[in-house]
């Protein structure tokens, strides 16, 4: 049987990339500080079988299929591979140096040193106190994310909110003690009040003779002194109880209140894939919490992923078995990793080394991968994201020469999909041609301009398509022969090729005013596009890559169907991913009126490039709603 983690995982990272939320960390008093210092391939979108009204899974919850890497999220199929920013994070994480360095060592000498102090057997409480004051050192690094100081003051919480419970259980004992004394001197008021109503042993009897005897200091409504005593006290022992049941619900709720709050963080540090922490928090957890109660309180949607990835409702165990799964899981990932650089099968050593990432980007054994082999992979991974953009873009000339170098990189590299992708293009592009010559040799203008439009959208880059439009120039007038292909370029929208060859389309469309106008309009688009090329490669040769990624990226809102344009666009995507990725996510929370979360990132995206006119435009859009003028 399969364990669960790895698809939960993979979840995990898809709803990273795709900005799906995670809860936030609850919030703690500051933990105190320590005294002195411790030791130092491409593959086409799947569609979805599943009816998104029937299961949470793919819609609010994203789900990734491990037989073909693509993942469904919010109703919509991806692979999870050709993705800017899984593409920019993966090649950041190839060029990155291993982590031996001395900070890097301190740290991990830290985490082991409190995962041996926690380990089942050994959580005593001085090793629990001990631990607890190491955490403090090991968010001082800045791979950790201060996520040790979360940890430290979800920690300082518990045990605050346990103090909190103990003053609660002296104050029932003293308001025990004080019942039982009213009790008791209740039981002593009825006494005197049994007393009082025997007659006196002599002169009970009042004038008259036949007058019943009355009690001792009693009113005119026959209440004696006794009974407002017994009243007294009686109200008392009722208030006093009922303080005491109070105590008792503010004890129970500050415990599950301090449980939530633990268990969310611990949540949230599985969702960041940050399993060591989630190892650190579980065992934090079971020593604080000796109840046995371990049930995690979570909300639908994340009880859903849980519950029917593992069939059992989810509890820490659980989690912390995850964990577990998943470690070992990176670890046997890293293992085969470099066993197969060793033997030079490069194509599955990248697939190895992209999984070990997805699941645990932050663990040693991926930190720990030395860069040569990481290097190795490299140009093969980015000639992998090139090819699914050649084949996106139908450049199947590209494709092609791109297929065959990553055969002769990596011998176990898989070529079938692509290729007959390849093929399987050529063959209709020239079927489609075929149909054109036989159209002209028939004088059949329709068919000649549906047949030459359709094997242009098919295969642009066609050399074959160039040959058979000269074919077609020699058979008839040049003029006409002009106007035809700038007609067809103008159905294709590839307004790059008018602009190469302007002059001969220019002196064609002299003689019609129609064909003029949209000339004239095309070349105005073009020298707006090429301006804007020309200010980005200026912006880019002074380092200021997120200027130039803006610059064109407010250019292809108007021309989205510029080649060149897309191809540089792309290009400072990946220099500039920092900058692109905080506007995506500020402009999906926007999207999703999420102000507060979008706002921050307009001011980060804001404070990366302090020139940028989307941030500040986000800002400003997002500042009027906030702060209405009256």
């Amino acid at each position: 049987m399969n364990h669960p983690a790895p698809r939960i995982l993979a979840a995990v990272f898809a709803a990273s990339l795709a900005q799906a939320q995670v809860p936030d960390a609850p919030t703690a008093s500051p933990a105190p500080a320590a005294t002195s210092a411790p030791i130092g391939q491409t593959a086409p979108p799947a569609s979805s079988s599943a009816k998104p009204a029937q299961s949470p899974f793919g819609q609010e919850v994203p789900v990734l299929d491990p037989g073909s890497e693509v993942m469904t999220f919010n109703g919509k199929n991806w692979n999870v591979a050709n993705n800017r920013v899984f593409q920019a994070r993966f090649e950041k994480y190839l060029n990155a140096p291993e982590a031996t360095s001395k900070e890097d060592t301190e740290y991990r000498a830290y985490i082991d040193r409190v995962l041996t102090l926690l380990q089942p057997g050994q959580a005593t409480p001085q090793n629990v106190d001990a631990a607890f004051k190491l955490l403090p050192y090991a968010a001082r690094y800045d791979i950790d994310a201060r996520l040790c100081s979360s940890l430290a003051d979800a920690v300082y919480s518990v045990w605050q909110s346990q103090r909190n419970q103990g003053r609660l259980v002296m104050a029932n004992e003293a308001l025990e003690t004080e019942r039982k004394r009213q009790e008791w001197n209740l039981q002593m008021a009825a006494k005197d009040k049994e007393l009082e109503k025997q007659p006196k042993a002599a002169g009970g009897v009042a004038r008259g003779g036949n007058q019943p005897p009355r009690a001792a200091n009693a009113n005119s409504a026959g209440v004696t002194d006794s009974d407002i005593r017994m009243a007294s006290i009686t109200k008392r022992i009722v208030e006093g109880e009922a303080v005491t049941k109070a105590n008792q619900v503010k004890r129970e709720l500050s415990e599950l209140q301090a449980k939530v709050e633990f268990q969310g963080l611990m949540v949230q540090y599985f969702l960041q894939r940050r399993f060591q922490h989630v190892l650190m928090a579980s065992r934090f957890y079971r020593a604080l919490f000796t109840d046995g109660d371990t049930k995690l309180n979570l909300g639908k949607d994340a009880m859903d992923l849980f519950q029917k990835s593992t069939g059992t409702p989810p509890t820490v165990s659980i989690l912390d078995s995850m964990a577990n799964e998943a470690i070992r899981d990176i670890r046997e990932g890293s293992r085969s990793f470099a066993f197969l650089v060793e033997k030079g099968e490069i194509y599955s050593a990248t697939n190895r080394l992209q999984e070990s990432f997805v699941t645990g980007e932050y663990m040693p054994e991926v930190r720990l991968i030395p860069r040569e082999q990481k290097r190795k992979c490299l140009s093969f991974s980015q000639k992998g994201f090139q090819l699914i953009s050649a084949i996106d873009v139908r450049d199947y000339e590209r494709a092609e020469k791109l297929v065959k170098e990553m055969k002769e990189a990596a011998s176990d590299f898989d070529d079938s999909k692509p290729t007959a992708r390849i093929e399987g293009a050529k063959i209709e592009a020239g079927g489609k041609l075929a149909l054109a010559r036989k159209a002209a040799l028939n004088n059949d203008q329709a068919a000649l301009e549906k047949n030459l439009t359709e094997a242009a959208m098919i295969w642009p880059g066609n050399p074959e398509y160039k040959e058979v439009f000269g074919q077609l120039n020699k058979q008839g007038d040049v003029m006409q022969k002009t106007l035809l292909e700038f007609d067809q370029l103008v159905s294709q929208r590839n307004h790059r090729q008018i602009w190469n060859d302007k002059l001969r389309f220019i002196a064609a469309v002299v003689i019609n005013p129609e064909r003029k106008v949209t000339l004239e309009k095309i070349m105005a688009d073009m020298e707006a596009i090429e301006r804007s090329v020309l200010t980005a490669d200026e912006m880019a040769r002074q380092g200021n890559h997120a200027g130039a990624w803006e610059n064109l990226e407010k250019t292809w809102a108007k021309f989205p169907d510029d080649g060149a344009l897309n191809q540089r666009r792309a290009d400072m995507t990946t220099r500039a991913s920092d900058f692109v990725k905080t506007i995506r996510t500020a402009e999906e929370l926007e999207k999703k009126s999420q102000v507060g979360s979008s706002l921050s990132h307009y001011l980060k995206a804001q404070k990366l490039y302090p020139a940028s006119d989307f941030a500040r435009e986000g800002v400003d859009r997002l500042a009027s709603q906030v702060l209405p003028e009256s």
